[in-house]
């Protein structure tokens, strides 16, 4: 009966876990901590709430490849690490995003890791991934809202591959569009440029292209409020402080030149130049400025001409991409039709957004599995019942508890009373303490011949009845005859081999039960939301068959 109940345990205990981790722990933003940023705006009218568009932003999903890890491209690794980050961002999607009902999608680039190194035919199988993750139709959008997309670093590269690969660019914008245009949601006009054109050379086609575009922006009627979208963050000094959403350390400025000719084309960089960014600022006159890149949250203020502009950094939406804290923000734009309500409501709300910690997640499996295997291997065998063990060992852990801090509280030195310590002085001056004996008297010591029991002196009849009882124990002793004690058959027990055996017997028994049921439920919940049919699936369920041999 204690097998069953440890088992039933361990059983429920896996199946809650699995619950969570893969599928209530998706729905949290969407319950708890997040909600569209017009919602909690106070008005003197509600309706004023209902006159917004609301934007989800993802930004660097930057799905893996061939070229993110230094393992074979066909490997089981490689498959592994697609199946389950692929599996990440859909659920990130599906669960976490998708349930705010938002209006329109917008993307801040990098939806491929090696994009720009990328094979026609792997371009095509990387955006396949792309769409099958985020719910895209066949022709990269979706049925009922807009989506938008802007051009990342890992999508084209940099000034100096474009001129050695110039069908990147081609490739880009016939899969996502062009990378410089605007766009209006609501009463916001979105002004998109490709960030990695900025700080090339002026007199080159590409970064040309990229400042006329903003050049005739800026000769435009501004009707209505401005958001800048760039990839590639703009220019802030080194060190500069990004909120309290910041995960990890600020990374400074850093430009890297190719070396290997003397053009001086630029293949990295953190941040737009100061210089680019201050004449974006003014040219452009955004009131928002959304960015990625950095996968981590960045929140700063730009001064400009046309007053202060803040900026928001985005962090990455795959746990696998440096950030274990994976995110998304919400963007309420404003459509108000109403003359002057835009004096009672701000144009642009944004809330940033947490994802699931998937690698905790999976941290606590591989925990919650050594816990498993430890208390069925040492759990006791005895037939009391498992509560009762439960019970029983919270009042032994108590106890250890207890001992320790009463341990602590005990002095360091207990004197001895049979002692006394005297202060002694030497040449130098430095203080010793001597232990000496104490000086018995006579008296005590023809006492303690009287013998004595603990601190207690034995009375003369006690010694003599004392001595009555051992005479007697030893008459009793010796009238059973050796024969007698040589017939009492001696206490048996099992052998350490087979005590170890038959625990590692039930321990694989109560593993095999536990595993029935949950790896049942977790593949469940796995392809629930992956879907079977799915290419890379396929062939990782091919690949593993070749590796086992079947």
């Amino acid at each position: 009966m204690k097998q069953k109940d440890l088992t039933f345990f361990f059983c429920i205990i896996w199946a809650l876990t699995l619950l969570y981790g893969e599928m209530l722990a998706y729905w949290l933003p969407s319950i708890e901590t997040c909600s569209w940023p017009h919602f909690k705006v106070q008005t003197n009218n509600d309706s004023y709430q209902n006159d917004y568009v609301k934007v989800a932003v993802i930004t660097d999903p930057q799905l893996t490849d061939k070229t993110s890890l230094r393992v074979p491209e066909k490997s089981l690794a490689l498959k592994l690490v697609n199946f389950y980050t692929d599996l990440n961002m859909r659920r990130s999607f599906f669960s976490s995003i998708l349930p705010f009902k938002p209006d329109v999608i917008l993307f801040l680039g990098d939806y491929f890791d090696g994009g720009p190194h990328l094979s026609d035919e792997e371009w095509k199988e990387s955006f396949n991934r792309f769409k099958h993750i985020f719910g895209l139709n066949a022709q990269g959008k979706y049925n009922d809202k807009q989506v938008y997309f802007i051009s990342g670093n890992h999508d084209i590269g940099y000034e100096s591959l474009h001129y050695a690969k110039p069908k990147v660019i081609g490739r880009y914008e016939e899969t996502f569009g062009i990378r410089n245009y605007k766009f209006t949601v609501g009463k916001v006009d979105f002004i998109a440029v490709d960030a990695q054109m900025l700080d090339g050379h002026p007199q080159k086609h590409l970064t040309s292209q990229v400042w006329e575009f903003v050049k005739n922006i800026s000769v435009d009627n501004v009707i209505h409020p401005r958001v800048l979208l760039t990839h590639i963050p703009l220019y802030r000094p080194d060190g500069t402080y990004c909120g309290p959403d910041r995960s990890y350390p600020i990374i400074n400025q850093a430009i890297d030149r190719a070396a290997y000719d003397k053009s001086g084309d630029i293949i990295y960089q953190n941040y737009v130049s100061k210089k680019s960014s201050k004449y974006l600022l003014d040219t452009i006159k955004p009131k928002l400025i959304l960015s990625g890149h950095d996968h981590d949250q960045c929140t700063i203020t730009h001064q400009s001409k046309s007053g202060p502009v803040k900026e928001h950094t985005l962090g990455t939406i795959s746990m696998k991409q440096g950030n274990l804290y994976p995110s998304f923000m919400l963007l309420s734009v404003d459509n108000s039709t109403l003359r002057n309500a835009s004096i009672l409501q701000e144009p642009l709300l944004t809330h940033l957004c947490y994802l699931p910690k998937q690698l905790h997640i999976y941290i606590w499996y591989i925990v919650l599995f050594g816990f498993t295997l430890l208390a069925l291997l040492f759990w006791p065998t005895s037939s009391t019942s498992f509560w009762y063990q439960c019970w029983n060992l919270t009042g032994r852990f108590k106890q250890l508890i207890a001992s320790i801090v009463s341990r602590n509280e005990t002095k360091e030195k207990d004197e001895d009373p049979n002692y006394e310590y005297e202060t002694m002085w030497d040449a130098e001056g430095s203080m010793h303490l001597i232990k000496k004996p104490l000086k018995a008297s006579a008296s005590n010591s023809n006492e303690r011949s009287l013998g004595e029991r603990g601190n207690v002196l034995m009375r003369p009849t006690a010694r003599k009845n004392t001595g009555q009882e051992g005479d007697l124990s030893m008459d009793m002793a010796s009238s059973i005859a050796p024969d007698s004690l040589a017939r009492i058959p001696p206490r048996t027990g099992k052998s350490r081999t087979t005590v170890i055996i038959q625990r590692l017997l039930r321990t694989l028994r109560m593993l095999t039960v536990i595993a029935a049921v949950n790896v049942s439920l977790y593949m469940m919940l796995l392809f629930k939301d992956y879907q079977t049919s799915n290419a890379t699936f396929s062939s990782l369920l091919r690949l593993f068959y070749s590796y086992i041999d079947f």
